[in-house]
């Protein structure tokens, strides 16, 4: 506690001397808006210092009013690590071949079984069930993306940002009168939340839907969806002196800039946030100098008004670089990116990472409280900001290649791994939760190497990189081989869990083309195709479109801007049709139906936001998804397609084929672990009592007993559609999902508040 102590008097010191302020907030098409930091540091060291002097008075007065807040707790430490997309099959795959011995010492001590996912079987909505303890008709993120009816736009789901309602013009700057506002969309509660209510603490690290922070008794990173500086949820920038015939970026996706090169010298500049501060926001740069070496392996960088210097050789990443923009009357706004060079010579070409938010320097509330992610970066170095961290999107457009790719992957990994120990280290009590995103991100992009006759392998490697998901695998079996001797112990449960499994993504379906064809969509002037976001779409025709990974909205009259289907009988009638359509849709090319499933939102789900749901949730069969196309709302010509991305390997099917993995060092008392379970069981392991609202049960064994379920699963229960051969655990692995699973035993009594109601997993 005093070697902690210090650590964060020292942040604090530092951050209230440093001559560099900023402070802003920034957001998807909110603009940028920059207050006065040194305020806001100095508000913030005199609560974190003024929390310090009182915490022995706190601590006293605590003991008197509620005593001992661990007194019912069966255990001092429940400790929660998430690997997202872990996949069950690929797991034990590994673990039958020796490969993940410290997963297997768990499996065999305590349980290893699938954990059942959310409806739909997305990070977003997964994690947020795993949060709150209910469904998504009780905690209202169904997607990443939803639209916004008033316009048919896309809407992130998960937060709203908006600027300053008032500013001050003086000539030519705008100064905003208050902070714009940030606010989490996800509704209900976390169970951290609760615990921190009853005074037990909880270190909560990168678990998704956690951005902004809410306020709670503990400590929080925030996760997935955190945008980058540039208010997205990630946008690499890309510098080439390779050009097209015509003069323009020879590359395409995120911030392309050609550059012209003299001898050995190159200029150019980094394109950093809208400037709020001025009229028209025109974008802050910052002007750069790149100095090829005479051997043409490595170049030195240079930045104009800011101290980095360093030089690369090619395919070397630098360390994180602190990119200070100018916004003027004294203000900068930090960020930090990674740059690598993919190539010198004939052309140069150079990578840098989206530009992430500044954990030193924080653009926006990324953590709880604000001095945590400042406490971090000071004792650990600075580390991945963004949400989506690993940058999935460059190596989709094939600016970088999989070496890059997984080089910047490890790295996160490592920051990740050192957080999670500190967190470990300063939580002797209470809960701790870390959630690694590489094994999702390494699978996503990587599983084409487990087909050989995977569209996406036409043109690339596919030897080098054959065993990236093994090694990631194997990485994180190290990684607990570490902790488990002091995890494994009976004063703790320790759990490895995750979101989702996968699957092949071989095939993409565009929803709306099919919807054209068959007189549910319609565009304008007769055009045969339109654009991102539903550009030609005749909303005073169509009935029904698809937005986002696994959604379909009906164009209801009353909801949508431009609704033409009426409530009632009509609204039964257009749902009902498509869904009997959809569940017979045939790929032409392979003769197979692509879709397993279809889940109308009204007749599965019954909390409170279940009309604020796609009204047709599409449970797609192993080797299909939404395509590419179909998911930001264009209408192409054809239905099908051909996945010919690197991102190869997904999970936004039919929830019964991809479980996530569970494994805990005691026995369970359930065979189909439910990730709504995570929230119950944990309250009750410290004594809290379980809100009626919540939908899982609680299913952890108490200390020191057995339980009619442990060791590891068995293989032959896994579903597998879909998988690639390289993923396969057991010979019928090929055939369609089988019966689904109960979210609970048969037998047992749905807590008050009503069952669970999730469409992919109905009572058995």
């Amino acid at each position: 506690m005093i070697r902690n102590l210090r650590i964060i008097a020292l942040v604090l010191l530092w951050v209230l001397a440093a001559t560099r302020p900023a402070h802003a907030y920034i957001g998807p098409g909110a603009g940028f808006a920059v207050a006065g930091s040194m305020f806001v540091l100095l508000t913030t060291f005199v609560l974190a210092f003024g929390t310090i002097l009182i915490f022995p008075l706190r601590l006293l007065w605590r003991l008197i009013v509620t005593g001992n807040p661990f007194k019912h707790a069966k255990v001092k430490r429940v400790v929660i690590l998430g690997l997202d997309g872990m996949d069950p099959g690929i797991a034990t795959r590994f673990m039958q071949e020796g490969k993940l011995p410290n997963f297997q010492k768990l499996a065999d001590k305590g349980v290893f079984r699938p954990l059942q996912t959310s409806t739909p079987s997305m990070s977003p909505v997964a994690w947020s069930s795993f949060t709150t303890g209910v469904d998504p008709s009780r905690h209202n993120i169904y997607d990443f993306l939803t639209r916004d009816p008033c316009n048919y736009a896309p809407m992130l789901s998960s937060t709203d940002i908006r600027s300053a309602k008032k500013v001050l013009n003086i000539g030519k700057y705008v100064i905003p009168l208050g902070k714009p506002s940030i606010k989490l969309l996800q509704k209900s509660q976390a169970f951290w939340k609760l615990l921190g209510d009853k005074h037990i603490g909880s270190t909560i690290q990168r678990v998704p839907i956690t951005f902004p922070p809410v306020k709670f008794n503990g400590l929080l990173l925030s996760g997935m969806c955190v945008p980058d500086l540039l208010g997205t949820q990630g946008t690499f920038s890309f510098f080439s002196t390779k050009q097209s015939e015509e003069g323009h970026a020879a590359f395409t996706g995120g911030e392309q800039t050609v550059l012209r090169r003299r001898g050995n010298t190159i200029r150019s500049r980094i394109l950093g946030p809208a400037n709020g501060m001025l009229k028209g926001a025109p974008p802050m740069t910052i002007p750069f100098t790149v100095k090829i070496a005479a051997d043409k392996r490595s170049a030195s960088f240079s930045f104009d008004d800011l101290d980095d210097t360093f030089t690369l050789k090619v395919g070397e990443y630098s360390e994180w670089i602190d990119l200070a923009f100018s916004a003027g009357l004294g203000q900068k706004v930090h960020g930090i990116a990674r740059f690598c060079i993919t190539e010198i010579d004939p052309d140069f070409n150079l990578y840098m990472t989206p530009i992430h938010i500044d954990p030193e320097n924080p653009a926006m509330p990324i953590s709880h409280p604000t001095v945590y992610s400042i406490y971090l970066a000071k004792k650990l170095g600075r580390f991945a900001t963004l949400g989506l961290a690993e940058d999935t999107w460059a190596l989709n457009e094939r600016v970088i290649d999989e070496e890059v790719f997984y080089k910047q992957a490890m790295l996160i990994a490592d920051e990740r791994i050192a957080m999670f120990k500190d967190a470990l280290q300063r939580t002797k009590k209470g809960l701790v939760t870390c959630v690694f995103d590489t094994t999702d991100r390494v699978q996503h992009m990587f599983y084409r190497y487990l087909d050989p006759t995977h569209p996406a392998n036409a043109g690339k490697d596919t030897e080098r990189w054959s065993t990236a998901i093994e090694q990631v695998y194997q990485r994180m079996d190290a990684m607990v081989g570490d902790l488990l001797p002091e995890l494994d112990r009976e004063d703790t449960t320790f759990v490895i869990m995750s979101d989702h499994g996968f699957t092949n993504f071989r095939r993409g379906v565009n929803l709306n083309a099919w919807l054209k064809e068959n007189g549910y969509l319609f565009l304008t002037d007769d055009v045969e195709t339109s654009g991102d976001w539903f550009e030609s779409v005749d909303w005073s025709r169509t009935k029904a479109f698809s937005l986002g990974l696994t959604g379909m909205f009906i164009n209801r009259k009353g909801r949508e801007a431009k609704g033409i289907v009426a409530e009632g009988a009509e609204y039964r009638q257009v749902r009902d049709e498509i869904c009997a359509k959809l569940k017979e849709l045939v790929d032409p090319t392979t003769g197979e139906k692509c879709i397993l499933d279809v889940f109308p939102a009204t007749e599965h789900f019954e909390g409170p936001y279940r009309f604020d749901a796609p009204d047709l949730i599409i449970g797609y069969d192993g080797g299909y998804r939404n395509s590419w196309d179909c998911a930001t709302g264009s209408v192409p010509k054809e239905v099908f397609s051909d996945n010919t991305k690197s991102w190869s390997g997904d999970h936004c099917v039919d929830p019964r084929i991809v479980p996530g993995v569970f494994f805990c060092n005691r026995p369970i008392t359930t065979e189909t672990p439910h990730i709504l379970d995570m929230a119950p069981s944990t309250l009750k392991q410290f004594g809290v009592d379980i809100p009626d609202y919540m939908q899982g049960q609680p299913i952890f064994t108490d200390p020191g007993q057995g339980g009619p379920v442990s060791g590891p699963l068995d293989p032959t229960t896994l579903s597998q559609s879909g998988s690639a051969p390289g993923a396969l655990v057991h010979k019928d692995g090929q055939a369609s999902a089988a019966a689904p699973a109960s979210t609970t035993d048969a037998s047992a009594t749905p807590p008050a508040g009503g069952a669970v109601t999730s469409p992919a997993e109905p009572a058995s």
